[in-house]
């Protein structure tokens, strides 16, 4: 679907951003993003994704608000405790933009889910917690050749990596075994998890609109204590048995 004259009111600041334009604007709207886990990093970079105009979400955490969620998931409210999370993401987004179409499932990622709800997407964000889910998710998207981008935070340090199947190395060469002793809760300022979840946001909308420099190969490493960025280049892994066999596409543009 074309923009419309309102699309071009709403979006106008940002259609001015060098390289992005109304041709930008026209790539958001006809894309569709997967966001897994709608919490205290999903949640704001849903948001991002939400108020810049993308044509469609799919929105997929299971669960319940809780009060400890209330800190960083800025999409929930106190009145939403003991209650699906899933339906506060929708019911705030489409507050924010009802132009876009939201399709929220009340479930985590899963072995059963994963190949449909990545299917259905033209790129992924990690946001879950887990690493068996983030590993998951990353192996399905080298299967599908779908491109990931990766955001984790831990305490008061983040990082971030965007994953092009057959062009860069995946999840699986970063990390071919578990972290031991890695928990699903761990200690994190919300606007740490603010942070990076807008940083993959701006990650993941470079890439759809087709602009500017990814950090493909790269992870940046971001220490919130001394507010230093920095990046590290990443290699494939040799042997990685989930990305090693994806045959090269270097040639084939994105979108």
């Amino acid at each position: 679907m074309k923009l419309t004259d309102r699309d071009r009111a709403i979006y106008e600041w940002q259609i001015w951003v060098n390289d992005f334009g109304e041709s930008g604007q026209q790539k958001l709207k006809d894309s569709t993003a997967l966001v897994t886990r709608v919490g205290g990093l999903g949640g704001p970079l849903a948001q991002s994704l939400a108020a810049a105009g993308l044509g469609k979400l799919i929105l997929a955490h299971g669960g319940n608000t809780k009060d400890s969620d209330l800190n960083r998931q800025i999409l929930q409210t106190h009145e939403q405790v003991g209650k699906p999370r899933i339906d506060s993401c929708r019911r705030r987004l489409m507050e924010l933009n009802p132009r876009i179409d939201i399709e929220a499932c009340n479930e985590n990622v899963t072995e059963e889910n994963v190949r449909r709800l990545v299917s259905g997407a033209d790129l992924v964000f990690d946001c879950a917690p887990l690493f068996e889910e983030r590993l998951l998710l990353n192996r399905e998207c080298v299967r599908q050749k779908k491109p990931l981008v990766d955001a984790a935070m831990f305490e008061m340090e983040g990082q971030l990596t965007t994953i092009i199947p057959g062009q860069t190395p995946c999840l699986a060469c970063l990390y071919p075994e578990i972290p031991p002793g890695w928990k699903r809760e761990f200690p994190v300022l919300g606007a740490v998890s603010a942070t990076m979840a807008n940083l993959a946001a701006l990650e993941g909308l470079k890439l759809l609109a087709g602009f500017g420099e990814l950090l493909t190969s790269k992870l940046l490493i971001f220490n919130a204590r001394s507010m230093d960025f920095r990046k590290i280049s990443i290699a494939p892994r040799p042997g990685c048995p989930v990305c090693s066999a994806c045959p090269p596409c270097a040639d084939q543009e994105l979108f």
